[in-house]
């Protein structure tokens, strides 16, 4: 079955950081009502089902032969958090909770993502007179993580101080706590306080890339403590630090053989040099690495996956830090009237180059209707770009049932900015936009600040940032 043996490692080595979003108790998967009816069944074994819920899921669906689906994993950790709310609600109204007891419900509380029933029975744990052990410093961990999350920072600063002089550390708990730290100062804006936890993150991170059993894991905590490494430096003012940064990203991701991450710090350093005025030297950089990443990987297919997509973007890094085109082809703009993109300075602009029949582009809709009312005041303009595919689900049409059925889309998806329809491929060309969703934000100048293509959370993320970014430029 597609990535399910694969998402059984994920859920061996997961550990306790799988934290994102709470729910309530809901009704208990049938596969614990037996355990729910036993009213003799300890707090210790509550979690422990809990915790092993959504690989044993897993487990499950290969003997099965039940495939693979993100809306299947999505459903199955829903339903663990479900296990281990109702699991916790249970535990939490018992009278006689003493010692390890706290441990295992703010355990509990932790995998049902209430980070303040997380905190308080952790809390009671470390108050507690059970000597110490292994799970007094995941306690640490955990409470430091989430007293960051809830911007209690000097609380979360005194227990991390408390965790680094205990035993044992784990750079994996230090990891996530220092990172989560960083990101707590980073919403701040508090610079200064930031850079040294992203630091001390980017460090452990490192150190556990030298684990290969840990290794795949490991690389995405490694790029993400990097980048807010290198965020600290860039916003600090320090160039060359933020620099040798990404090189020493690159260096990494090549010892440990990685192209994804190689690609993203190439990337990443283009970009920057081209963000402050450096484009010849990124253009330089782009073409010695086209070199170095034929010769830095071992593996053919490496080496290839770094060279193929580097190369698909080196129309958006000769497009970066220049005039924005016009959009040639254009052929009906609705609802609004038809405008060049001359005329659109002095706001900030966004082109989102999509389709009716490209599911990823649905994703960024959300964001792009709130962004439109949030900043649309302040001088911010979505323009919606697409071109005739004649097709409507499949049937064939000609031009004017197209456009007909574009303007029920748009009502029905409530896009509440304007739709540009082009008669070929011109307009797509003309920025590079042959992989859709493919997002361009274009300065009060008219210039070029920012392309990429695809949708995610941390994408969606990214361009809001740049997008508050560029509207406070004058």
């Amino acid at each position: 079955m597609r990535f399910i043996g694969l998402f059984l490692i994920m859920f061996a080595t997961a550990g306790v950081f799988g934290q994102s979003r709470r729910v309530v108790p809901t009704s208990v998967p049938a596969t614990s009502e037996t355990a729910v009816a036993n009213s003799e069944i300890t707090v210790k074994q509550m979690f422990d089902e809990a915790n092993a819920y959504a690989k044993a899921k897993f487990a499950e669906y290969i003997d099965k032969k039940i495939p693979y689906t993100d809306a299947l994993l999505a459903r199955t950790k829903l339903e663990e958090r479900q296990l281990a709310a109702k699991y916790a609600t249970m535990a939490g109204g018992r009278k006689t909770l003493a010692g390890e007891d706290f441990y295992y419900l703010g355990m509990l509380h932790w995998i049902a993502e209430n980070l303040d029933g997380t905190a308080e029975n952790l809390g009671k744990f470390l108050a507690s007179e059970v000597p110490a052990s292994d799970r007094h410093q995941t306690a640490r961990s955990i409470v430091v993580v989430v007293l960051a999350k809830q911007r209690k920072l000097d609380e979360a600063e005194t227990t991390l101080a408390t965790y680094i002089k205990s035993e044992p550390t784990k750079l994996t708990e230090r990891s996530r706590m220092e990172s989560e730290l960083a990101r707590a100062y980073k919403a701040q804006k508090d610079v200064v306080r930031m850079v040294p936890h992203a630091e001390e993150s980017y460090k452990a991170a490192k150190e556990l890339l030298k684990d290969v059993t840990s290794r795949s894991r490991g690389l995405d905590e490694f790029f993400d403590a990097g980048m807010l490494v290198f965020e600290g430096y860039r916003d600090s003012g320090k160039p060359n630090m933020a620099e040798d940064l990404l090189d020493d990203v690159r260096s990494t991701a090549a010892t440990v053989q990685a192209p994804n991450l190689y690609y993203y710090a190439v990337d990443q350093k283009i970009k920057y040099l081209i963000e402050t005025g450096r484009k010849p030297q990124a253009m330089e950089f782009y073409a010695t690495s086209l070199v170095s990443a034929g010769k830095d990987f071992i593996r053919n297919n490496s080496s290839t996956d770094v060279l193929t997509r580097l190369k698909k973007r080196e129309k958006h890094y000769k497009l970066l830090g220049l005039p924005a085109p016009e959009l040639p082809s254009a052929d009906v703009w609705f609802p609004g009237e038809r405008k060049k993109i001359a005329d659109l300075k002095g706001k900030v602009v966004l082109l989102d180059f999509w389709a009716t029949w490209c599911a990823p582009c649905f994703d960024a809709f959300p964001s792009l209707s709130e962004w439109h009312q949030e900043f649309a005041r302040d001088g911010f303009e979505i323009l919606g770009v697409t071109r005739y595919y004649g097709l409507v689900n499949r049937r064939p049409v000609d031009n004017p049932s197209e456009i007909e059925y574009l303007k029920r889309f748009r009502q029905k998806e409530n896009l509440p900015y304007d739709i540009v329809v082009g008669k070929d491929q011109a307009m797509q060309m003309a920025y590079g936009a042959t992989a859709l969703p493919t997002a361009v934000l274009i300065d009060r100048k008219g210039v070029i600040r920012y392309i990429e293509s695809g949708t995610s959370p941390a994408r969606l993320e990214q361009m809001r940032e740049m997008i508050v970014k560029l509207l406070a430029e004058q």
